[in-house]
């Protein structure tokens, strides 16, 4: 009986190529697909989706198997570019990445893929996939093995039924042993750089991105005390905790310490800035969430040990989900937690598994 058919979605990069290699050695039935999710300005010095597909088209070859190439740009510009100038619009700061993995290559992609007849749909992402063990039919988000390359926190909007048709084949390897085997392999993307930051803005200066969506709003930028230390050029620009960019220089009543955002007031159109890492302004304690979705389906228990992120690289912080509902959660932290941000995601986990959680509506 021979193994299901798994499309496996090829970036270019050398985990997705690994991943699609592994799964041949295990004997399953792999076609490569490439995703081209944005093309407004493809021909632009920071957009690499060329040569992301010469890569994919080169690495498919190499393994022997087929590749597919799919353009999803105007489903990404509908359910992910639009919420995310949406929400910088509206002075928050969103995380596209996790937006695009749950409606473009967990819905879209795993659409299209089951349309080609696929019985399962795997990426090159470190997270583990398993059956719940005292739940059977449910189906849980594991980290990886690899704590300094675990992407659990960027799929936590999964649902059960992506879960379900998807393999993570990267999740008990770590960084260095992809590479080898890439290595060993030949595959030319070895030593391929990672790609990091928003998929579509990529190295390019984010301001002047942003820019050509969202025009500028000047106005002032103050201490919580009132006293003008600059102009900035619009609250979208920024976000909370944000050291640079802000072209304040010292004054004579200054402390020398670096200066950071802690908060924008809309209706005013100032943006508040404080001096020193560890101002009280960027501390908190708990933050309440709302948009939430729970892998499960089921919610957290109140009152219980959990861990949190507030952040992709922050370290988990023990926290207690004091109240929870349909709409929103609040979670209180053991320690204060630096510059929480609205629009951010905040995702829970329990011991390695990783339940879901919601965006930031604020701070407590």
């Amino acid at each position: 009986m021979s193994k299901p058919h798994v499309i496996v979605g090829l970036s270019g990069g050398v985990d997705s190529s690994v991943t699609a290699l592994l799964l041949k050695q295990q004997g399953y039935q792999v076609t490569g697909l490439f995703m081209k999710n944005w093309e407004d300005d493809d021909t632009d010095e920071y957009c690499s989706s060329k040569q992301d597909l010469i890569d994919a088209v080169s690495a498919a070859d190499k393994i022997g198997i087929d590749i597919e190439a799919v353009n999803f740009s105007e489903e990404y510009k509908e359910r992910v570019f639009t919420n995310f100038l949406q929400e910088y619009q509206a002075g928050r700061t969103p995380n596209p990445d996790i937006l695009c993995n749950a409606e473009i290559k967990f819905k879209a992609f795993l659409d299209h893929a089951m349309s080609l007849g696929a019985d399962l749909i795997a990426t090159g992402h470190y997270a583990q996939v398993r059956e719940n063990p005292i739940q059977a039919g449910n189906y849980q988000l594991l980290k990886a093995d690899d704590g300094t390359k675990d992407q659990s926190y960027f799929l936590s909007r999964l649902n059960q039924a992506q879960l379900s048709k998807t393999l993570f084949p990267l999740g008990t390897y770590l960084k260095r042993e992809v590479r080898e085997i890439a290595r060993q392999h030949g595959l030319a993307n070895a030593e391929k750089k990672d790609s990091t930051g928003i998929c579509f803005i990529g190295e390019r200066p984010f301001q002047e991105f942003l820019q050509r969506y969202l025009p500028r709003q000047p106005g002032i930028m103050r201490t919580p005390e009132g006293k003008v230390v600059g102009e900035h050029e619009g609250l979208m620009y920024y976000t909370l905790g944000q050291r640079q960019g802000l072209k304040i220089g010292g004054s004579r009543d200054s402390n020398g310490e670096p200066w950071f955002v802690a908060a924008k007031l809309m209706a005013e159109n100032e943006l508040i800035v404080v001096q020193g890492h560890d101002h009280p302004l960027l501390q908190s304690d708990g933050l309440v969430a709302g948009q939430l979705h729970w892998i499960s389906g089921q919610q957290p228990r109140t009152n219980w040990v959990y861990a949190a992120k507030t952040r992709y690289r922050q370290p988990d912080a023990p926290c207690e989900v004091d109240a929870v509902n349909d709409e929103e959660a609040t979670i209180r932290f053991g320690q204060h937690q630096w510059a929480i941000t609205p629009g951010q995601s905040v995702v829970v986990y329990e011991s390695n598994v990783c339940l879901g959680g919601g965006i930031i509506n604020g701070a407590i």
